[in-house]
């Protein structure tokens, strides 16, 4: 028999969960062959086999938590295809017949066997079992999946809190599986959070809470910078095999001069020490259904405009289809995100930790403009943002380095020579 392990993922991540199960119990599995898909914090990874057999014993269903170097399954190389198709929730409920349960039960919890006659609750393998070696009657655990399932953080809550959960005396006697009693004309929903969302709300939240986060804001006029692009851009789309030339290349581009006039900005804190980084990473920030992902654009400096593009093209494409690997997620030095994509016309991006900056872009809107003391003009205007920690970027330092940014986007020209 072969074990089939969560295997190490990255430097940073210790767990994940189950997404779905690719193969299903008593199918044959080649070697090499994926089996089961984990979502990280960061990406989804698939795990392959690592020999060839029939998958047996799933220990995991989907939607469970689980740690590197957890068997999660077995693979017996000698075994015939074609026994159970059961996987994930199916195995758990096959899992649970009252026979199996009376066999494992000792003597001593014969009265919690008697109480879970006809009105048995529902719960999963390993729910009951702790259930079992605590001592807690499974009818008196109230449980917050919204089909009635008790899960094992059902009985450690029970267990933490302490005796029966606050009730009336016969509520224990309905079905412990019927679903929350609710009002009819308000109806909700109560969806699990996905691993993902979970990091990013931790995450944000952690932002907030340890740094010194302060947003300052102007407006660039794009009149230049569209203009440039009315003219080149077909040719520039036939000179680079049909890559576009967007905005986003020219913010970066940017970015990237304005991070060599004022280095601070690419830093990040470490302990009582600065670490300035002497390099241009820079992460675009994606959205995919699965929540936001910061893709990095390597060595920014070092790549034209084409590159640019290119890069972001494929990193976002591989971010919507969740095929985005860590490395590729790793060690931004700043980030941009463009909120006007979504039409947001104007907003306060949040850090994205360690790094101290982040640039926000905004939709493109035409509005009046005094561009002499006696002339208004309409103009194409986009409202930039910038959020840094204030612990490292003084005020002045950020109201310039954004300013640098606007120079540098109103003329573009000054981009070819300062990123």
């Amino acid at each position: 028999m072969i074990e089939v392990k969560v295997p190490e993922l990255a430097e940073s991540i210790s767990e994940g969960t189950i997404s779905q199960w690719l193969k299903k119990e008593g199918e044959y599995v080649e070697r090499g062959e994926d089996i089961v898909e984990l979502e990280t914090d960061k990406v989804n990874v698939q795990i392959s086999a690592e020999g060839s057999g029939v998958l047996k014993d799933i220990k995991k269903g989907e939607g469970d938590d689980v740690e590197v170097g957890e068997v999660i399954a077995m693979l017996d190389e000698s075994g015939e295809a074609g026994g159970t198709s059961e996987t994930g929730e199916d195995k758990k409920e096959k899992a649970e017949a009252p026979k199996q349960e009376a066999e494992e039960k000792g003597g001593d919890e014969k009265a919690e066997e008697s109480s879970e006659g006809g009105d048995r609750p529902i719960a999963t393998p390993a729910a009951r079992k702790l259930a079992r070696e605590k001592g807690i009657d499974l009818n008196e655990v109230q449980s917050r999946d919204p089909l009635g399932r008790i899960r094992t953080e059902d009985v450690q809550a029970h267990q933490q809190g302490g005796g029966k959960p606050q009730q009336a005396p016969q509520q224990p006697q309905q079905p412990a599986a019927a679903a929350p009693v609710q009002d009819a004309e308000k109806p909700v929903e109560r969806v699990k959070m996905s691993r993902r969302r979970r990091t990013i709300a931790d995450r944000m939240l952690n932002v907030k809470n340890s740094t010194a986060m302060l947003t300052t804001f102007n407006e660039v006029d794009m009149t230049a910078v569209m203009n440039l692009r009315k003219r080149r851009k077909e040719q520039f789309q036939k000179e680079h095999d049909g890559v576009r030339l967007g905005f986003m290349s020219f913010f970066t581009k940017a970015v990237v001069g304005a991070l060599k006039a004022y280095p601070l900005l690419n830093a990040e804190i470490q302990g009582n020490e600065l670490l300035i980084k002497k390099y241009y990473d820079i992460g675009i920030a994606v959205a995919s259904d699965e929540g936001l992902v910061v893709p990095v654009v390597r060595n920014a400096d070092r790549l034209g405009f084409a590159g640019i593009e290119k890069e972001i093209a494929d990193l976002a494409k591989k971010a919507r289809e969740n095929k985005l690997g860590l490395d590729e997620l790793q060690g931004g030095s700043f980030t941009i995100t463009n909120g006007g994509v979504f039409g947001s016309l104007l907003s306060t991006p949040i850090i994205n930790a360690p790094q101290v900056g982040i640039l926000g872009m905004h939709t493109i809107q035409h509005r009046p403009v005094a561009v002499t003391p006696n002339k208004m003009e309409i103009r194409p205007m986009m409202y930039i943002a910038l959020s840094y920690d204030h612990r490292i970027v003084d005020g002045s330092e950020a109201v310039s380095f954004l300013k640098k940014v606007k120079d540098m986007i109103e003329d573009p020209e000054t981009l070819l020579l300062e990123s």
